[in-house]
Parts: C-alpha cells; sequence; structure tokens
C-alpha cells in the first residue's frame, strides 16, 4: 500500500465508507445536541471595555468596575422658522418625555447661536444595552410633538434610537443575507453537478457545520465574549468554505467515476487528492486565523474563534460524512438531473470547458508577456490602497446619509457642534465630595470655555459613594473632522492631566473619537506581527506540503497581490468614491478600522482553497511523468471547473453581503467577492501558470539543508488512467 493510502485523509474516508451509519448519525446528532446546548446557555456579548483598548477602554473599566453603566443618552433638536418659536414645542415636549415613563434626567433646552434651535437633552431609564427595545414611546411622543406645532421640525438622535435602528437593519439585513445565500449557493451546485442531489449535499454539511459552530460558540461566548457581528462573519466564512470544500471532494469523486473507475477506488482517489487537499487547505486556514490572536482586541480574538470552528466543523464534515453520505448514495448521487445542465463528457474528466484550454495556450507559450501583464493589473488594482484611511465608522456612516438618523445626526451637529458625540471624562477618586476637587471642576470648566474648542453643555455626574465621576464635555467639529480631534489633544494632552490629574486616582477620556482612535492606534500596532505570523505560516506548510522553495515563496507573493486588489478596491469605492453609483452603494469616505486586518487573515486562509488544489493537481500530474508545462496544462484544465464553481460560490456568497445596507458589510463584501473572484481567475489561472511556466523544472527545487523534510504524495497511484467507459455504460 502507497504512503498516500496511508495518509489521514484516506483513513478518515475509509473508515466512514465501513461506518457509514455511525459517520452520518454521529454527526447530525452532534450537530443537534451542540445546538441546543448552546442555545440553553445563551451567549455573551462584549462589554464596552472589552470591545475597546487604550484610555477608552481604561474609561469604560471604571465605570463598569464600579457597577455604574453609560447611560444611554438621547438628544432632540427643534427648529423654529423664526427665533425663539419653538419655545410652545419644547414645553410640549417635555411633558409627553416625562409621561413616556422611559425618559429621565430631561434638560432644560439649549438655545443655539441663531436662536432658531433648541436642544433637549435626556437620558433613558434603565439598562442602556435594552434602551433600544424600550425606545419607541420616546419616538413617539417626539413625533407627535412635530405633528401638533406647526412650523416646527423634529431631529432626534441617541444611542436609544441608533441602538433600535441598527437592531433592526441587523436582523432583516442578515435574514436577509442567511436567505438569500443558501438557495444561490444551491443553483450554482445545481448548474456545477446538473443534478438536485449533488448539489444539495455540499449546501446541507456546510449549514449543518454552521448550526453546530452556533452552538459552540455559545459556549465559548462564556470564556471569551463575542462581537455582534462575530456570528454573521461566522456564518459567511463557513457557508462559503463548507460549500466549497464538499465541491472540490465531490467534483473529483465524479471525475473519478466519470473516467471508468469502481465506487470504492473513485473515493479512496478522491480521499487521497482532493481530501488531502481539504486537510491542508483546512489547517492552512485555521493557522492563519489564529495570527488573530496576536491582536490586542478582543473583538479579533473573538473572529479567530468563530472562523477556526466552522472551518474545522466543515473540514471534518468534508472529509468523513461526505465520504460515508457518498458511498451510501453510490449512483444516487445524481438523482434528480436537470436535463439541460446535466451533459457529462463522454471522454471521462470533467473540464471547464473551451475558455480555459484556449486560455493555457497563450499563456503557456508566453509566459512572460502574461506574468508581466496580470501582474501589471493586480498591481494597478492595489494601487488606491496606498491612500488608504481607516476609522471606526459612526453610525452616521454606517446607515448612509439618506437615513433618518443620519439627517438628525447631522442637522443636530450643524447648529449644536459636538452635541451627538461628546468626548467622557471617567475618573475615580476618593475625594470627590472634597472641595477641593469641586474647585477643580469648576476651573476644568472654565478652561474649557476658555479654549474655544468645546460646547457650552459640559454634563457632570458624581456618584460619591462610588468614587467616580463622569463628565460628559462636547467637542468641537462635527465629532470626527480636524477640529475635533484637535479639541480631543487638547483635553488629553492638556487640560485633563493638569486640572483634573492631581485630584484623581485614575483619570481617562473616552467617547466615540476617542475609542475610534484608541482602536486605529492598536490595530495599526497589530497588523505587522499578525501578517508575519501568518505569511510564515503559510510559507511553512506550503513549503512542507509541495517540498518546494519557489513554490512557497510564490504562494506569498500571490496572496498579497490578492489581498491588495481587496484594499484597492474597497477604497477605491467606499473611500474616494469610484463606481460606487454604479453599485447602488454610498461612499464613507473612510474604511471601517477592523477590515483591512480582518480582510487580510480571511483572503490568506480562503486563497489556500483553489492554491492548494490547483498545485496539488499540477504536482500530481508532474510525479506521473509529465514535464512541467504539460503538468500546468493538465493541472489548470482538471481544476478549472471546480475552481470555477467554488469561486462562484464565494462571490456570491459574500456579494450578498455587499448588498446589505450596513457600510462595514458592504465593505467586506465587496472586498472578499472581488478578491475571491481575482484570485480564482487572474491568479491563479493567469498569473500562477505563467510564473509556474517561467520557473520550468526549477518549481520542484529544494535546497539540499532541506531535503530532509517528508515526501508527501500527491495522486493515488502514480499509473495512467484507465480507458473512458463504452458509451451507455453505467457509472
Amino acid at each position: 500500500m502507497s504512503a498516500t493510502r496511508k495518509g489521514l485523509a484516506v483513513r478518515l474516508g475509509g473508515w466512514s465508507t465501513r461506518h457509514r451509519k455511525t459517520a452520518i448519525i454521529g454527526w447530525l446528532l452532534f450537530v443537534v445536541a451542540v445546538a441546543v446546548v448552546g442555545g440553553m446557555s445563551g451567549s455573551r456579548q462584549m462589554t464596552n471595555s472589552e470591545n475597546g483598548t487604550g484610555d477608552s477602554a481604561r474609561a469604560e473599566k471604571i465605570l463598569e468596575d464600579a457597577g455604574l453603566q453609560t447611560p444611554a443618552g438621547e438628544m432632540v433638536m427643534l427648529r423654529g422658522d423664526r427665533p425663539d418659536g419653538w419655545r410652545g414645542a419644547a414645553r410640549d415636549l417635555t411633558a409627553r418625555l416625562e409621561r413616556t415613563g422611559e425618559a429621565v434626567r430631561i434638560q432644560p433646552p439649549v438655545r443655539s447661536e441663531s436662536g432658531r434651535e433648541a436642544l433637549i437633552s435626556f437620558e433613558m431609564k434603565g439598562d442602556p444595552d435594552t434602551a433600544g427595545k424600550r425606545v419607541e414611546p420616546v419616538v413617539e411622543a417626539v413625533k407627535k410633538t412635530e405633528s401638533a406645532h406647526r412650523g416646527i421640525v423634529v431631529y432626534e438622535f441617541g444611542d436609544a434610537t441608533a441602538q433600535h435602528r441598527l437592531d433592526d437593519m441587523l436582523t432583516n439585513d442578515f435574514k436577509k443575507a442567511e436567505l438569500t445565500a443558501v438557495p444561490l449557493a444551491l443553483g450554482i451546485l445545481l448548474v456545477v453537478f446538473g443534478a438536485l442531489v449533488a448539489a444539495l449535499l455540499p449546501v446541507l454539511l456546510a449549514v449543518t457545520a454552521c448550526v453546530g459552530t452556533f452552538g459552540l460558540l455559545a459556549l465559548v461566548s462564556h470564556k471569551l465574549p463575542m462581537f455582534d457581528s462575530t456570528v454573521s462573519v461566522m456564518f459567511l466564512v463557513g457557508l462559503a468554505v463548507g460549500v466549497d470544500y464538499s465541491l472540490f471532494y465531490l467534483r473529483r469523486e465524479r471525475d473519478e467515476r466519470a473516467a471508468g473507475r469502481d465506487a470504492e477506488t473513485a473515493l479512496r482517489i478522491a480521499a487521497a487528492t482532493s481530501g488531502r487537499a481539504v486537510l491542508i487547505s483546512g489547517v492552512t486556514v485555521m493557522l492563519a486565523m489564529s495570527g488573530m490572536f496576536l491582536s490586542g482586541l478582543l473583538l479579533f480574538h473573538g473572529f479567530a474563534v468563530a472562523t477556526i470552528l466552522v472551518v474545522l466543523m466543515s473540514m471534518l464534515g468534508s472529509v468523513t460524512v461526505l465520504p460515508a453520505m457518498l458511498s451510501w448514495l453510490g449512483d444516487r448521487i445524481d438523482a434528480g438531473r436537470v436535463p439541460l445542465l446535466n451533459r457529462r463528457r463522454k471522454k471521462g474528466v470533467h473540464t471547464s470547458g473551451g475558455v480555459t484550454v484556449k486560455l493555457m495556450r497563450p499563456v503557456l507559450a508566453k509566459p512572460k508577456l502574461f506574468a508581466v501583464v496580470s501582474g501589471a493589473l493586480l498591481l494597478a488594482l492595489s494601487a488606491p490602497a496606498l491612500g488608504m484611511k481607516t476609522e471606526q465608522l459612526g453610525m452616521d456612516k454606517q446607515f448612509g446619509s439618506d437615513a433618518p438618523i443620519t439627517v438628525a445626526y447631522q442637522e443636530i451637529t450643524g447648529a449644536f457642534p459636538g452635541g451627538p458625540a461628546p468626548a467622557e471624562v471617567v475618573l475615580r477618586s476618593d475625594d470627590i465630595a472634597s472641595p477641593r476637587f469641586e474647585a477643580a471642576i469648576a476651573d476644568f470648566k472654565k478652561e474649557l470655555a476658555a479654549s474655544g474648542r468645546f460646547g457650552r453643555t459640559v454634563d457632570v455626574e458624581a456618584h460619591r459613594t462610588k468614587g467616580v465621576a463622569r463628565i460628559e464635555v462636547p467637542l468641537a467639529g462635527d465629532g470626527e473632522d480636524a477640529t475635533s480631534r484637535r479639541a480631543l489633544d487638547t483635553l488629553r494632552d492638556d487640560l485633563v492631566p493638569k486640572i483634573l490629574g492631581p485630584v484623581s486616582d485614575q483619570v481617562y477620556v473616552s467617547g466615540e473619537l476617542a475609542g475610534s482612535r484608541d482602536f486605529n492606534d492598536q490595530l495599526k500596532t497589530d497588523i505587522a506581527p499578525v501578517f508575519l505570523f501568518i505569511a510564515a505560516v503559510t510559507f511553512v506548510l506550503m513549503l512542507l506540503c509541495f517540498r518546494s522553495l519557489p513554490i512557497a515563496i510564490v504562494s506569498i507573493l500571490l496572496n498579497l497581490l490578492s489581498v491588495g486588489a481587496a484594499y484597492g478596491t474597497m477604497t477605491a469605492v467606499f473611500q474616494h468614491g469610484w463606481g460606487a453609483d454604479l453599485l447602488g452603494m454610498e461612499p464613507a469616505g473612510a474604511i471601517e478600522s477592523w477590515m483591512p486586518l480582518f480582510v487580510l487573515v480571511i483572503l490568506f486562509g480562503l486563497s489556500m482553497d483553489y492554491h492548494v488544489f490547483v498545485v496539488s493537481r499540477i504536482r500530481e500530474a508532474h510525479e506521473r511523468g509529465l514535464a512541467t508545462r504539460d503538468a500546468i496544462r493538465e493541472g489548470i484544465r482538471t481544476t478549472a471547473g471546480s475552481v470555477t464553481g467554488a469561486a462562484t460560490i464565494m462571490v456570491a456568497v459574500f456579494a450578498v453581503f455587499a448588498l446589505l445596507r450596513m457600510q462595514d458589510m458592504q465593505q467586506m463584501g465587496v472586498g472578499l467577492a472581488v478578491a475571491v473572484l481575482v484570485d480564482a481567475t487572474l491568479v491563479r489561472m493567469v498569473l500562477l501558470p505563467s510564473v509556474m511556466a517561467l520557473l520550468g523544472e526549477r518549481n520542484w527545487y529544494l535546497p539540499r539543508a532541506l531535503r530532509w523534510l517528508p515526501s508527501i504524495g500527491h495522486g493515488e497511484e502514480p499509473v495512467e488512467r484507465p480507458r473512458p467507459p463504452l458509451v451507455g455504460a453505467g457509472r
């Protein structure tokens, strides 16, 4: 028996086919069990301090340790058609808010410089985390006030209304994404296989892997709390990876059956080749994802756990449950044939059709030209990324400029700079009740007013029994621009340490702008070690897998070009607005701060699907005795159909997320969809074969110092394929 037959993928596949009921029923019981247990245990979301970093996170931690939560603040601006014409409406609104029983600490109206606007600030009673679910009576009170007073326009913005809008959007959008992505994947697989059962199998395996991971994540969240969108990201990756892994395995088994192999041999070859590629790809993806643990942000730790778990589940399902199902179904896998989609070639192996074959001729005839042209195109796609600007996108940018909540934010900010997004000074002191502390607060307010960089309404909330104080300081500007950033610098570097530092044990500045800056600073620190880690992991795994130094180096370079294309596209569309109108999207002027690191890790992992699959077939052909160029032609030809199908599914799934209303989901969807499309076409079908053709036999070079590395086979048997079956013979 060959070394390949003794490989892990073959052993797992062999066990599964011999114990079909155990493999299938065991998988289903495990998925149901973890889903039920996870659902019963519930999940824990990150707190504000856990989701942040730096001084802003330390400020939130002081409040959490003291058992204090930052209340859900709301503000309503009334605009009249003449100065002070809002006064009657303001009295009416205050009375209506009091009657809701949800609004507390309602402040007297603050008059704008023009006198036409008034701002009423208040807080939502109770837990700020549930304020969005209780804000409806307040929203109704605001609407009724506007209806009752002719000539008065009312705008409301705050934590509760934003949370209400966000929860509604996330619930509807992600439900829409999940309901759209699964039928899309099924439809594409119908085209690939031409049979309903063959199309359903990969989708069912991917969905069960995601369901099982839902349960596992709920259990893990009690030790490692999760971000709101972590589960959605997990589903996105899990569906794409799960379907792809099953597609690769199933397509190879179908190819071998079409070539005349008996059922047992076809499954064994599929396990030894595609099954092995799935294991290598899965391990590579999981190790790449583990690079996120090097980040100082808990957000990425959650992403890492979620993606590692769903890839592990997808990988295990593909190399155990899938062969068991194939063994049980036999030729019934082709049940439910779609007549126009099931025209199989009589020559044996599936190919991608004439396009790929025709493309390979010029690519391999003039590899230098195609390498230069494709490389130049990828660099051109990557070029906009040189000017990428990142920030934590506020609610106004997340929702889009036409959303009512965004309009309200902009109108309030225009009339009352800094109001909707104030800085928050949090301090701990044993002397909060002392005259010295009160004098420092008075001096602090005077300095704020004298500087001209802050709003007029400074709200001080002292909790004497807990020794904690919270001070809201409106920043000049719109809360994000250069004016607001200078005000924050003045607060952090000058006023707070000089005036409040001497009377505080701990004092930090938080708020939306401060949190965004701290988050960005941490990401800039994180990205280098994370990149070095995943690059090193990819290099080592490719070196071990193919015993080739050039292929390991080329793998890194090709991945970087795919990532660069994603960065460039996101920057061009969402920062500069190039082509945004054609896509029906609105540029935010910046990229969500967590996106570059996330996309880097995800793409480095996912691109290994195609790379390992394609290069394995090239190596397999080379080990059968073909010259390198012939092996390249054979490897690309025989994998093009699977890669095209898998890439189409990934692009479709990611594109669904690009159609959601949240700006960060749009950015992620567009970036990943473009990168996968470029990776599966321009990179794997043009640049990879042209570079390998230029290298020739040097593709398989391994320095003498590394020849101790184990030799891993890439095919089932180094023999020629049997003659294709006679026309009309069954499989």
